[in-house]
């Protein structure tokens, strides 16, 4: 016998929206809701009502539309993937708002798995060039024109792991330009040698993969998660 599908909402059908539209179903979900920017505006298209019963919430829209979905979500009693960056200094709210309401909310800059072992490489090699001589480090980061928030929530969360092995600050440099779905490069300098570490997002699926990955993670759980929680989480749990 076969588990029954999930039951999906998709907030926010642009280009990411619609490639987790085009996976879901191969990977186990029943698209019950599609909210479109057109039908939403500050979260009121956002309703128990529109969500049609969907047992979790994935959302990729913009930074402005991100925190009154989240909210409108979490008030509907819908749990959320929320894809979207740039809205992170309002966390600290949303995080209240997910315990006083007994909700969850999983958020991540990059739903790209190969992203999460990256970090831990970019960590573990700001450790090792910090206790050689003459290295500097630097985060580049390339994404598509029509990108909002720059530098992206993920070189920001690289530089955080470099700085972390490094005990220095990292700068970031961001280029917008093209679609390019999404390059990160750590680059370690020295006067007679380079180091350089890069991962690449060729296809815009590998972030659609990942956020259904932690959607069917989070349903049935409350609070506050990150992409490390479903990425640490017995095998079991992880297939989609």
């Amino acid at each position: 016998m076969t588990d029954p599908s999930i039951r999906l909402a998709i907030i926010g059908m642009g280009r990411m929206g619609r490639a987790v539209d085009e996976l879901a179903r191969t990977r186990g979900f029943d698209v019950v809701a599609r909210v479109d920017s057109a039908h939403n505006r500050d979260g009121t298209g956002v309703t128990a009502e529109s969500l049609c019963g969907a047992q979790v919430a994935v959302e990729f829209t913009e930074p402005a539309a991100a925190l009154p979905n989240i909210h409108a979500a979490l008030a509907a009693g819908c749990p959320i993937v929320v894809g979207t960056t740039g809205w992170y200094a309002s966390l600290p709210l949303v995080m209240n708002e997910v315990a006083r309401v007994g909700g969850a909310l999983l958020w991540a800059p990059n739903f790209a798995i190969g992203v999460h072992i990256f970090e831990r490489v970019v960590e573990e090699a700001a450790r090792l060039a910090s206790a050689a001589p003459g290295f500097d480090a630097h985060i580049v980061e390339i994404h598509h024109s029509a990108k909002k928030d720059a530098p992206s929530g993920t070189a920001l969360k690289l530089a955080q792991a470099a700085r972390r092995g490094s005990g220095r600050d990292v700068a970031v440099t961001s280029v917008r330009t093209g679609s390019v779905p999404g390059t990160h490069e750590l680059l370690l300098d020295a006067p007679f040698e380079q180091i350089r570490l890069e991962h690449v997002a060729r296809d815009r699926r590998v972030f659609a993969e990942g956020a259904l990955l932690a959607a069917r993670w989070l349903v049935g759980r409350r609070g506050v998660y990150q992409m490390r929680d479903v990425l640490e989480a017995p095998r079991a749990s992880n297939q989609i």
